[in-house]
């Protein structure tokens, strides 16, 4: 019977962890839906900046100068390291600190610097004595990312970036959101910005016409870049942050479906084992008692 009562414990206790993980997923699920819309919705806008202003940047001539555009040496890299705050989401941790090792080995004679946002990385790098020279926790935990905590971070970036003249460029590494099952390890560079490469042999018609018209500048260079250069930063560093918590949620959310449907394969085998020794247990009884009128 002490066996009996071991594997009735066992399947309440499982049963209680599966309640927990429905709810889990059902949170996730919620949190979702509203993140995913965020980072969809920011990604078209950071990409298309980006191009933009790297087109501008090309044509402004070599002369132009700005300091998130100057071209340093390559000793010296700042990591922006987006992590989760929180567990139970998969290989979501796991794949971002992987890809933060595999940058740390690629650049293993440069000196790299982590800037870590979550406490997961922040934890994972701190144990093994990196050079940590901020953090910023709590910030996805809550499942929304708000436009002035991106600012926060990003202006720490830049005046990391312009006013140690040490870093020599600026990495970001994130997971891009694809699908709730799907996210993609994305490793950025983001400063210094760089111009646009002039490509050889034919160009597509996009890039030919924008090489044809040009752009005309009704300001001066130097005060187009000055407001627009910073505002590319920021938005890379918030589109970051969003496609970040979008894919949490959507690894926690498919985790959470899996643990479930574990403890629900548990639940069966152990009530299927009980019932065979309680089965056992009642066909020993009543083999004695049958032996026991026989020998009467």
């Amino acid at each position: 019977m002490a066996n009996l009562l071991d594997i009735r414990r066992r399947i309440k206790s499982v049963k209680n962890t599966q309640q927990i993980t429905k709810a889990m997923k059902m949170v996730s699920a919620a949190k979702l839906k509203r993140a995913q819309e965020r980072a969809v919705s920011a990604r078209p806008f950071a990409v298309k900046m980006a191009e933009v202003l790297t087109d501008l940047a090309s044509q402004a001539g070599e002369d132009f100068k700005h300091p998130l555009m100057d071209a340093r040496g390559d000793e010296r890299y700042l990591l922006v390291l987006v992590t989760a705050d929180k567990g139970l989401a998969g290989a979501f941790n796991a794949n971002l600190v992987k890809a933060a090792q595999a940058f740390l080995r690629e650049h293993e004679g440069k000196r790299v610097e982590i800037l870590a946002v979550g406490r997961k990385g922040r934890d994972f790098f701190r144990r093994r004595g990196a050079d940590i020279v901020g953090e910023y926790i709590g910030l996805t935990g809550k499942g929304r990312i708000e436009h002035a905590e991106a600012l926060e971070i990003a202006r720490d970036v830049m005046r990391r970036f312009t006013e140690d003249e040490g870093i020599d460029k600026v990495f970001v590494i994130f997971n891009e959101f694809r699908s709730v099952i799907s996210q993609r390890v994305v490793v950025e560079q983001i400063l210094p910005v760089a111009r646009a490469e002039e490509e050889g042999g034919e160009e597509s018609g996009d890039a030919a016409a924008r090489n044809l018209v040009g752009y005309k500048y009704e300001q001066p260079p130097a005060e187009i870049f000055s407001q627009l250069l910073p505002r590319l930063v920021e938005t890379q560093i918030y589109r970051a942050l969003l496609e970040s918590v979008a894919s949490e949620q959507g690894a926690r959310m498919t985790a959470m479906d899996s643990a479930s449907k574990n403890a629900g394969e548990l639940i069966q085998s152990l009530t299927l084992n009980m019932n065979r020794i309680r089965q056992a247990s009642i066909t020993r009884e009543i083999i004695e008692i049958v032996s026991g009128a026989a020998a009467l």
